[in-house]
């Protein structure tokens, strides 16, 4: 008895059988497809990640093969790890130099006159805050230096370079006010305990760095 013929059979007796391509075949023609006109505007951040994982599913794959392979593989894996960790405490130390730069100014953003600077750094003194105190009163050294004209107002200028600028203005004090200056920065950005004796430094170098005013005069 023969069966009669359905459509439907010989459109199934014209497909071919599955094949198995294996995974080089698979990434061959993956390859190719990626190479098509399609894909050439693939963003280059998007197209170097896939890259990227590509290569580390391929050293992956080594670990499976042989002892040698598989020792080189993950040796492999451990550097690029390290490099890219590497690379990411690099960025985030550049970024945050970026930021310190910004923030290394020695003022605050707050209009404040020599006098108000020494009084509030007194006022921090008594209340045994050294780092805020030391910091006031280098303020207050700066913006006297200001209004006597001995350096001219720069807005974000640093501790360093009104230790460079006065310095050269008044040599005779270049080495006590590049003391100052490091001594801002250690309480400042170095995380270094402000001290009594620390403040008091500072607070004897307004006082010469005033009476040295009356020098200039006296020689003009």
């Amino acid at each position: 008895m023969t069966l009669p013929a359905f459509p439907w059979t010989a459109a199934l007796a014209a497909l071919d059988p599955p094949v198995d391509i294996g995974r080089e075949e698979a990434r061959r023609e993956a390859a190719e497809e990626l190479l098509r006109s399609g894909y050439h505007q693939e963003p280059l951040v998007d197209r170097l990640w896939r890259h990227f994982t590509q290569l580390l599913g391929d050293l992956l794959d080594s670990t499976t093969g042989g002892p040698g392979s598989g020792l080189w593989a993950l040796f492999l894996i451990v550097a690029i790890i390290v490099l890219l960790a590497a690379l990411l405490v690099w960025s985030l130390r550049r970024m945050s130099r970026g930021r310190r730069a910004e923030d290394e100014a020695i003022f605050d953003g707050r209009e404040r006159t020599a006098a108000e600077h020494r009084t509030e750094a007194e006022r921090l003194a008594a209340a045994g805050s050294w780092a805020e105190a030391i910091r006031e009163r280098l303020r207050a050294i700066a913006r006297d230096l200001e209004e006597r004209a001995i350096v001219s107002p720069m807005p974000g200028r640093t501790a360093a370079e009104l230790a460079a600028d006065a310095g050269r203005a008044l040599p005779d004090h270049a080495a006590e006010l590049g003391a100052a200056a490091r001594l801002f920065d250690d309480v400042t950005y170095g995380e270094a305990p402000g001290t009594a004796e620390g403040y008091a430094s500072l607070a004897e170098l307004d006082r010469r760095l005033a009476a040295a005013r009356v020098s200039l005069r006296a020689d003009a």
